[in-house]
């Protein structure tokens, strides 16, 4: 028996599909702001599927996005919104914990647009103070380049939270970041900053076997959390995109989502779960089919 952590789905893309209106730049922060409880609700309905972690709707919540729009003085504000509604849904799971989720500052699966790691310091600093006590530990997510993770952890650096680094890879080569820098020369960053857990997130399911390979040597827990998208097209790669740009796969049911995820199990995975257009229904599935094997959800 093994004992898995078992993440939430989709946060973002779950909160735009169940608000029903049109997809913005800002993404699950604008349904954020005229549908707070939603939020809620979403973490709710994943912990009562099986899942332990809420990862908090802050992804996207960065003063560089809000600012597009002249809210980026919101931004402590819409922490706080995020972080209530995590606690709500786990005031009725008391063994659930709650996932400061930490996005790219300027967009994601642009190693391009990566800004110095000093100031993405300052800046994923700042989010860290505004959360640290109030989150059980620090997801950051949908990393692109070693640069990119390098400001990301100097950022956390002395948050006094467990810190979990997730990485996203090449659709076709998940041995490459989408940097398309070597997975494997992440190493250097880890055994500097020590974070608790490495993942890959946000990636085709069928490149996160080779990345586990990888990731397998790192000498610390590791898992996956994989999207449900066809590709990243190059409309969304544009700046200032909405999700409208991006496509469900037809071929990626909760069976077939779960079928992958066991395999990351079977390489060794102790954190697996879902991203983008991985729903409550895949988590359900995915947690029948972790007791069905004998593990133990933690």
């Amino acid at each position: 028996m093994t004992k898995i952590t078992l993440l939430d789905g989709s946060i973002g893309q779950e909160l735009v599909r169940r608000s029903g209106d049109r997809a913005t730049p800002l993404w699950s922060t604008r349904v954020m702001i005229d549908q707070p409880d939603l939020v809620g609700k979403v973490h709710a309905d994943y912990f009562a599927r099986g899942a332990t972690v809420a990862t908090t709707n802050t992804y996207a919540v960065h003063r560089s996005r809000l600012e597009r729009v002249g809210l980026e003085g919101d931004m402590p504000a819409l922490i706080d919104t995020a972080l209530k509604q995590a606690e709500r849904a786990r005031a009725d799971f008391p063994n659930g914990r709650v996932a400061g989720s930490l996005g790219p500052l300027l967009a994601s699966y642009r190693p391009d647009l990566n800004p110095d790691p000093a100031e993405a310091a300052s800046k994923f600093g700042e989010l860290a103070n505004l959360m640290s006590g109030r989150v059980d530990l620090f997801l950051i997510e949908t990393v692109s380049s070693i640069q990119e993770a390098e400001g990301a952890l100097r950022g956390v650096e002395g948050c006094k939270k467990p810190v979990w680094l997730a990485l996203t890879v090449m659709d076709d080569d998940g041995a490459r970041l989408r940097s398309g820098e070597a997975l494997a020369d992440i190493a250097p960053l880890l055994d500097r900053f020590d974070p608790e857990a490495v993942l890959i997130n946000c990636s085709r399911p069928e490149a996160i076997p080779a990345a586990l390979e990888i990731l397998q040597g790192f000498s610390r827990p590791f898992g996956a959390y994989a999207n449900g998208f066809t590709r990243i097209s190059e409309g969304f790669l544009k700046d200032a995109p909405t999700v409208d740009a991006l496509e469900q796969r037809r071929d990626l049911g909760p069976e077939a989502y779960a079928d992958q995820a066991m395999g990351w199990v079977e390489q060794g995975a102790t954190i697996v779960g879902g991203c983008c257009e991985v729903g409550p229904e895949h988590i359900s599935e995915l947690a029948r089919r972790l007791r069905a094997a004998g593990h133990d959800i933690i």
